[in-house]
C-alpha cells in the first residue's frame, strides 16, 4: 500500500478520485489550498484507490494521510 500525505497543512479544495478508481503515477488526486496557493496532490505510483481519508473543505495538517493506494 502507498499512503499519499499532505506536504503541508491546508484546506482540501476538491477530491478528484473515489474508492476503486485506478490511477497512474502523477495523476492528480486532490487539490489542497495552502498559503493561498492551490497545490495539486498527485499519485506517487500507479494503483487503485483503496481509501479516501479526507473530504472537500476539510482542514488537514502536514503529514496527514489523505489517500491510500494499493
Amino acid at each position: 500500500m502507498n499512503d499519499i500525505t499532505a506536504p503541508m497543512g491546508g484546506k482540501v479544495l476538491d477530491v478528484l478520485v473515489g474508492v476503486g478508481d485506478s490511477v497512474n503515477e502523477n495523476d492528480e488526486l486532490l487539490i489542497l489550498e495552502a498559503m493561498k496557493m492551490e497545490l495539486p496532490i498527485v499519485a506517487t505510483s500507479s494503483g487503485t484507490v483503496k481509501e479516501v481519508k479526507c473530504n472537500k473543505d476539510d482542514s488537514v495538517e502536514a503529514g496527514a494521510v489523505l489517500i491510500v493506494l494499493e
